[in-house]
Parts: C-alpha cells; structure tokens; sequence
C-alpha cells in the first residue's frame, strides 16, 4: 500500500483550492497502482492537472489506476464492516501529524475509486473534529455511486462559520457550472449539517440533496448546555479528559465496536469478539480525541457551532432543496429525534429516518452503510428526477447477506421453499432452468397472502440465475409522511428493486430488457378475503401483454401455493371495515395513495386498492412451492400491440396456465414427505446442513 498523507491516501482537487490563501503545508499524494506511489507538490495551493491521476483509467506513468465501469455488478462488494472507528482514528492521526493553521481544504480518499458513468458529486461537511474522515466506514460502497470530496478544517483553523460556508459555496458553484443538469449531493455530520443547511437556503437555484446526519440545529436546547461554561474553567492539563468523558456522550462505544462483527456468530463468540475490539481497540483509542481537538480548539468549535446553529436556523425557510433527515434514537449530545420532528415540519421536502439504537456519531457506528440508507429512502439519482429504471443501482453481497440473515431469516427456515419450472418441449424440472436468461421477462403470477412469497423468490433468482427481478409494489410505500419511521422492511424491498406499478415504469424496465414482477390481481390479490386463497383477481382488460409485445418480451406465468399452510385468514377487510376505529384507521391510512392513478381505467373489485393489515393465526409451518409455467413468447408477434382481440387470447392463456400451477402444486405437495417444518427439522439433524432437504419428484 502506498505511503500517504492520511491512511486513506488523498487525491488532490486543484480546482477546489480556489478558496486557499495560502501555500498548504502538507503533500498530496495520488496512488497510482501497487505498491508504488506519485507524490505531488503543491504548486502555489494548487496541484497542476497533469500530475493528477486520469480519471478515466488511462495511463499515468505507464501505470492504470482505476477503470471506469459503466453499471455496478449484482451482488458487487460494498467494503462495509472493513472499516471501523479504529481506522477513522488512524487516518486523523495522519491527517494531523503536520497540523496548521489552515485554510479548509478538500480531498478524495484513495478508497472511495472510480465510480460509475454519470455519477453525481458527493461533499461531505464533517462535524466537531472537522478531520473529514467520518465517512471511513462508507468510502468504499459511496465510491461507487458519487465522485466524493471531504472538507478538511485544520486543528488550528479559525475560519468563522461564514467563511466556511464561502468555501462549500465556491465548490458547489463551480460544479454546478460544469454540470448544470447533475444534482449535488452534501452529507452534511451534525455541525456539518448547519453548513449543509444555510448552503442550501443561500442557493436555492442549485439542485441539491441535503442527507443530514443529527444535525446540530438543535445544539440550544443540548441537554450539555449547563456542562459548557465549566469547560472554559477547566486547566489545561486537564483538558485530556473532556474528550474522553465526551466521547461516551457523543456515541455508542459497543455499536463503535461492533462494525465488521458477523451477527451470526454465535453468541459467546461475538461477546468475545465485542470485548477484545473494545479493550484493545476502542477505548484505548478514545484518548487521542484530545489530540484531534485540543482545549482552544474546543471552545472555538462551540462558539463556532453556537453561531452557525443560529446562523442556520434564520434561514431555514429558504431551504428548497431535497433532503434526508437521518436521526439517532440514543443521542446524548443533542436531541436529534425531537428536532427531526421540527425539521420535518420546516422544509418542503423532507424524507427522515430513524435509528433508534444508535448515539450521536451514527456514522461511525454500526447500523447500515449510508449508500443502503440512500438507495432504500430512493434519493440517489443523476438527473433532474429519480428514475426508477436507470437510478437503480442493485443489492451488493452485504445487502444481500443482511436481508436474508436479519429480514427473512425465519421465513426462509420455515417454508424451506421448492422451486419447479417449465422448459420449452413441456418438461417440468427442478429449479428455475425453465426460466429465461435474457431478458425482457415478465413474470406474471398469484400473489399469495401479504407477498410472503417474495422473499424466497428474490432470492431464489439471485443465487440461481444471478438475476435481480424488479417486482411492482403499490404506491403507498413510497409516501413519506412520518418523522419517527425507522429504516426497515418497506425501504429494503426499494433497495431489492421494487418499483410503483406504473405503465411508465413498467415501460422503462422492459425497455432495458430487465426481468420484471408484475402481479395482475395486485393488492386486492394479495389482501384477499376469506375462502378466497388460490383465486385469481385479475381484471377484465389485457394490461400487460400489448407493453410486453412491444418489446418481444417473453411472458413467464407462475404459480406459488403454500400460503394455507403457514397462516389460517381470521379477519379480512369485509370483518375489518365492521370495527368503527379500525374502519377509520384503513381509511386514513390509504388517503394518501387516491393521488396515484391506479387501474383508472379498471372497474369492479380489482380496482380496490384499499390497504389493510389481516387478522391472521399462524399455523405449524408447512412449505411454500413455485412453478414458473411454459413460456409464452411474443417476439415476432407485432399483431398483439394493436390486435386487443389478439392480445386478449394471450392474456387468457397466461392466466389458464397459473391456475394450472397452482392446481399442480396443490396436487404434488401432497405426495411431499417433508411437506411439514417438523419432519424437515427431523431430516435436518440427522444429514450434513449443505444437503437441501427434498421434495417430491415433479
């Protein structure tokens, strides 16, 4: 690894350094492959273009530094859990061997790469250390998605709150003229938050995307205003202290500690693990804080973020920008979850998460990586407008690791799926060979009770196929009306590619030869009254296969049973709607969605979108199985986009062969002798776990 100024190595950024005064005193260095490394001087407070790495892959020194990459790979290795604190503590030790008086100054860690074609600009705004490190833990997932920049503000810096917010105004101006249509992205850190802010409400005409992480806007009412004025009264010699008691205030040592610990260790194992990174690792560390801000630093950055909270707060009103709010539960240093509730209110475009066992340094502690929170709440994009279609970037392994093991682990052990499929001559086989590789692919299908059959499905296709199909989901999970909602399932359906059923949508997907999930019987389907599992709720109209002609996309029917044998339909919506408070509740609940026109052009009891939640009785599990019918093929049948009479024959045989399936796999299950989770269980113990357990033979 190359020799740098911090662990991370930096890249200089020549034209940022407009807002530099003075010569730096430190060097810059590019690594360009292996172990060998470019150092590069500072010219005046610049580094000369030429002497910078190419950014397209070319060569430099006869060297290839990094290779531009189109799209990001399925199940791509998003680096998170391979940084912790530890390593935020050794690069600001780095950063600060040489320590000066300033300016603030930008660089690029070596980790962060070279992201995809198009990628917006990301700059992020750190907060009371002012190192520009505390996006260590995520440099290398969101150096795929944006071009990242950190600010900088020396130790000895005493730049006023004004000054800094010229020399974040001086780089997002001159980025916005080099990329009019591009939106900017600032992670703005809790002080650095206030800066993200007063930006935004200073530059209403630049397109901009606020993720605010427990921004200090609240630091008058921090339950340690009482604890400041000692602060000033506290002997120099002492002063090692204050960070120390403060780093206990500020964040959650054992979440600290946790980042890269596999949850699924068992439980004495990860204890073990949890007390040697905290003894040896963490709390050791913790003392340094003293060198990150020593004693006349303190003080300053307070009348620093006292200022620039008022500063901010003035002039909140103005902030047009699109903003995330990310908000811990466990903040000692500022109440965050309170002030996300006031800043929901404020800005016209607020979408907040909560993370209710985290402390004030969320970013450096183990939740989720930052480019997950950003892909689930759907505010990365690269234009003007979040497309579902060509913003979505998909899953990595760690994504993919975490879903399987937190989401779905105990629905994935208790229906132990079985999937079946056709192959073209007829032939039902045993997994997914039946289904096509190359897309465009519509699978149009039963949706079981609540959609418990996504979860197997999704994965199915993943480790089978290497294929991410982008299901439809109903347009309520994309409204953002609540400042307390925690980052769970909704948003982890959004980061595995769920899209609003939308023509549009469902245009764009297969337009770029994607595998789409479309579900016809909808939601009225999936939330289905009593006596009515196994029934098919479509609508009269071929909505489908006219968009899916177009394209010479191939249909894909399937069938899914098993929704009896985990669950018994207690209450449905008739039994609902006869409650006087829970009739209200629905009613409200699903005000939001009469704005998104759904089957507008529907009739009957398919055109009823009313959400609700049903009273069901869980059951002994039994299994869950999928058959994917004989492919209907319409490439080459151009009659189908204008003959509805042509198309109406084709959406008639898509829906004979589900219920073929399904009447298939009602049949066959019974002749499965592990059809129950006691008899698998049974199987399990007494075979080697890499064994599936079988099923009948189709």
């Amino acid at each position: 690894m190359a020799t740098t100024t911090t662990s991370s190595s930096l890249l200089a950024l020549p034209s940022f350094r407009s807002n530099c005064n003075q010569r730096p005193s430190f060097r810059v260095r590019a690594q360009i492959s292996g172990d060998k490394a470019t150092s590069v001087e500072p010219v005046n407070g610049s580094v000369p273009v030429s002497k910078l790495p190419n950014p397209n892959g070319s060569e430099v020194n006869g060297k290839v530094k990094f290779q531009r990459e189109d799209e990001i790979e399925l199940l791509w290795d998003d680096g998170y859990g391979s940084k912790s604190v530890k390593d935020y503590f050794a690069a600001a030790r780095e950063i600060l061997k040489k320590p000066d008086g300033g300016p603030p100054r930008w660089f690029s860690p070596v980790d962060c790469g070279q992201p995809i074609k198009d990628a917006p600009t990301l700059f992020f705004l750190p907060g009371m250390d002012g190192t520009g490190m505390g996006l260590v833990p995520h440099q290398i997932a969101l150096g795929k998605a944006f071009h990242v920049w950190c600010l900088h503000i020396p130790v000895h810096d005493r730049t006023p709150f004004q000054g800094l917010l010229k020399i974040v105004e001086d780089v997002l101006r001159q980025e916005h003229a080099t990329r009019p249509n591009k939106p900017i992205y600032l992670v703005g850190d809790s002080f650095g938050g206030c800066m993200a802010l007063a930006v935004a409400a200073r530059n209403p005409s630049i397109d901009l995307v606020l993720i605010l992480v427990n921004p200090a806007t609240s630091f008058e009412r921090s339950p340690l205003q009482p604890l400041l004025p000692i602060l000033e009264m506290v002997p120099e010699e002492l002063h090692f202290t204050i960070p120390y008691a403060l780093s206990f205030i500020m964040g959650d040592p054992i979440k600290m500690a946790s980042i890269g610990i596999d949850n699924q260790l068992p439980a004495g194992i990860k204890l073990n693990k949890l007390r040697e990174k905290l003894t040896n690792s963490m709390l050791p560390l913790l003392s340094e804080l003293g060198g990150i801000i020593p004693r006349e630093t303190l003080l300053w950055k307070l009348k620093l973020l006292r200022s620039g909270a008022a500063y901010t707060n003035s002039r909140i009103h103005a902030v047009e920008a699109e903003v995330l709010l990310l908000v811990s539960g466990k903040d000692r240093m500022l109440p965050s979850q309170e002030e996300s509730k006031r800043l929901h209110g404020l800005l016209k475009n607020c979408t907040v998460r909560c993370f209710k066992e985290n402390g004030h340094t969320l970013l450096l502690e183990d939740s989720l990586s930052l480019l997950t929170v950003i892909k689930g709440t759907c505010k990365y994009r690269r234009s003007r407008r979040y497309d579902f279609a060509s913003d979505f970037l998909p899953p990595s392994k760690g994504e993919l690791d975490f879903a399987l093991q937190e989401l779905l682990r105990f629905l994935r052990n208790a229906v132990s799926s079985v999937f079946l499929s056709t192959m073209e001559d007829g032939r039902i086989v045993k997994g997914l060979a039946g289904v096509p590789d190359e897309g465009p692919v519509l699978l149009v299908g039963y949706h079981m009770l609540m959609g418990l059959e996504l979860g197997p499905m999704s994965e199915a296709f993943i480790k089978e196929k290497n294929i991410l199909f982008r299901g439809m989901a109903h347009p309520i999970l994309y409204a953002e009306t609540d400042s307390t909602k925690e980052f769970g399932y909704m948003d982890w359906i959004k980061v595995f590619g769920a899209y609003p059923v939308t023509a549009t949508n469902l245009f764009k997907l297969l337009s770029s030869k994607s595998h789409v999930l479309l579900y016809p019987g909808g939601a009225r389907e999936a939330l289905h009254n009593r006596g009515e599992q196994y029934k098919l709720i479509w609508p009269d109209q071929q909505e489908f296969v006219r968009m899916a002609a177009r394209f010479g996309a191939t249909i894909v029917p399937f069938g899914t049973v098993g929704e009896d044998d985990i669950a018994e339909l207690v209450l449905d919506y008739n039994d609902l709607m006869k409650i006087p408070f829970l009739s209200n509740y629905i009613s409200e609940v699903t005000r939001d969605t009469k704005e998104f026109k759904l089957r507008d052009e529907s009739s009957g009891e398919v055109a009823n979108q009313q959400l609700y939640l049903p009273g069901v009785l869980p059951k002994i599990p039994g299994r869950f199985y999928y058959l994917f019918g004989k492919p209907i093929h319409t490439k080459g049948r151009p009659e189908l986009v204008k003959d509805k009479e042509a198309a109406k024959l084709v959406y008639l045989e898509a829906k004979e062969e589900v219920e073929k399936c399904i009447a298939y796999l009602l049949k066959k299950r019974e002749e499965d002798p592990y059809r129950s989770v006691v008899d698998r269980l049974s199987y399990s113990l007494t075979h080697l776990p890499e064994n599936d357990v079988p099923s009948f033979e189709p």
